[in-house]
């Protein structure tokens, strides 16, 4: 037992993307006692958490890497699907050996997580099903664009698979609340679900100098910047980066910097290869990233006017530890909008007004004090949100009533 009538529970944490705040919550649910193992998958190209022991992580911490045998193929269709399958299985067999009391599973693509589930409910293994995004809907507005015929059928099998994913899940902890009128409809009852808004690991994202070792490496020292960061996929227009660079071209002091990797950083650096306003530069590292944001006046987010019913891009939490403006090209209705809007911490454009980013973007470059502002507000909201410990004891509730529940 521990302090307030806990126990002692084993629990496997799953996190495909391997993102930093999954990360961190195995690392304080250790802290606590917990027998906790953090599986990712490093073949999936995106940006990092920590993902390997540290000096001071608890003894009752172990990260394990569960690799594809090739790097994941993320736009093809035919070799995802034997991939997804080839992970559900990889994962599940490990998890069969292991056999944790819990297993808390998030950003799984849908294939791989079906095989796991399977897997895990025949090992008699509860899963709590993190929905980070309502992948199905994605996939399925995506299917009907690419093929007009079969769409509409293939989009139906989706948003099936998914349904019976959540409802054969112990648990379901969502990001938002704009989540909870799709899940009631697909007969998720509302009390097996909670809402645990996502965060940023704020410890492990410091404030910066405006100058500092990144910035100098990459020539941005007495330049002012405006830095996307993070993937540029389907949910994100890339020509809306293009508009910004095109619109400071002929001032020469100020950069668009995008670190990203995929088909939305070689579209820009196809279609933007005769700007010198505009800098690519790969996925960072993990530890460059304070020094990434800090060397920037403003931070760029975008999310396509359709993605706002399924995504919440976990970026913008990122982006408000770095005392930086934000600049938000989202659907007004959006959770990660209507937090910069009420904190105060940016300004949000339409993700469909070319000219509202260009024309934010110059205010946001040309008045000092207005972005210096904002971006005090982003660091505030950060440290009074961004507990580990309270955010914790959520999750750690929710573990002892999945492990309390008679299976």
């Amino acid at each position: 037992m521990t302090g307030a009538g806990r126990q002692f529970r084993s629990i496997a944490v799953h996190d495909y993307s391997g993102h930093p705040f999954q990360a961190q919550l195995s690392r304080e649910l250790a802290r606590r006692g917990h027998a906790v193992t953090h599986y990712h998958c490093p073949s999936f190209s995106t940006p990092k958490g920590k993902l390997e022991r540290e000096e001071f992580d608890p003894p009752t911490l172990r990260i394990e890497p569960v690799r594809l045998r090739r790097p994941f193929a993320k736009y093809s269709g035919a070799r995802r699907f034997g991939q997804e399958i080839e992970y559900g299985l990889r994962l599940g067999a490990r998890l069969r050996r292991e056999r944790p009391e819990l297993v808390l599973s998030s950003n799984t693509p849908l294939l791989a997580a079906a095989v796991l589930q399977a897997v895990l409910l025949a090992s008699r293994v509860p899963v709590v099903f993190w929905q980070q995004d309502v992948y199905s809907v994605a996939m399925a507005n995506h299917a009907r664009r690419r093929l007009p015929r079969l769409g509409a059928a293939l989009g139906s099998v989706f948003i099936g698979l998914e349904k019976l994913l959540l409802k054969t899940s112990r648990r379901v902890v969502t990001i938002s609340n704009d989540f909870s009128a799709t899940l009631d409809e697909w007969g998720v009852k509302a009390d097996r679900v909670d809402v645990v808004e996502n965060w940023a690991p704020i410890d492990e994202l410091p404030l910066r100098p405006r100058r500092n070792a990144w910035s100098h490496r990459h020539g941005l020292d007495d330049l002012k910047v405006l830095l996307y960061s993070g993937t540029l996929g389907l949910k994100h227009d890339p020509s809306m980066l293009l508009a910004l660079a095109e619109t400071f071209e002929s001032r020469g002091d100020v950069r668009v910097v995008v670190a990203s990797e995929g088909r939305g950083a070689d579209w820009l650096a196809e279609h933007g290869s005769h700007l010198s306003s505009l800098v690519l530069v790969g996925f960072q590292p993990y530890d460059d990233l304070p020094d990434m944001m800090a060397s920037a006046e403003i931070l760029v987010a975008l999310l396509e006017p359709d993605a706002s019913c399924f995504s919440v891009p976990s970026k913008v939490l990122t982006y408000h530890c770095a005392g930086r403006a934000i600049l938000a090209a989202l659907p007004k209705e959006n959770l990660a909008a209507r937090i910069i809007e009420h904190e105060g911490s940016g300004i949000v454009v339409s993700s469909a007004d070319h000219g509202a980013i260009v024309t934010a973007g110059r205010k946001l470059i040309d008045d000092v004090e207005l972005s210096r502002l904002m971006g005090d507000r982003a660091r505030a909201y950060a440290v009074d949100t961004f507990n580990i410990s309270t955010i914790g004891d959520r999750f750690e509730t929710i573990i002892e009533q999945v492990c309390n529940t008679d299976r």
